[in-house]
């Protein structure tokens, strides 16, 4: 799996155990993610795939590198996706 496809399947896990906010975003903790056990079977790296995606500018968190234990209470937010409209009128 290259890391775009993993950056889409992370998306797809915060989406699954976080919870969607009234913007459109998704919250949820480090420690939720690195204790389940569907994400420790996607992401063999599960600290370089968040920092790909938040280099992509596609979710934030405190911090650089988070670590087990020390960042469990860390808030993950995946910002919310472009109206599909605006989206498509731009392609055009």
């Amino acid at each position: 799996m290259n890391v775009e496809e993993e950056v889409e399947r992370l998306k797809e896990e915060i989406k699954r155990l976080g919870k969607v906010q009234p913007d459109g975003s998704y919250k949820v903790t480090f420690g939720v993610m690195f204790h389940d056990d569907r994400c420790a079977n996607i992401f063999e790296a599960l600290v370089g795939t968040l920092r790909a995606a938040k280099k992509r500018k596609l979710l934030t968190y405190d911090g650089e590198l988070l670590l087990q234990g020390v960042h469990d209470n860390v808030e993950i937010v995946l910002k919310p996706s472009p109206p599909e409209t605006e989206a498509a009128a731009s392609v055009v």
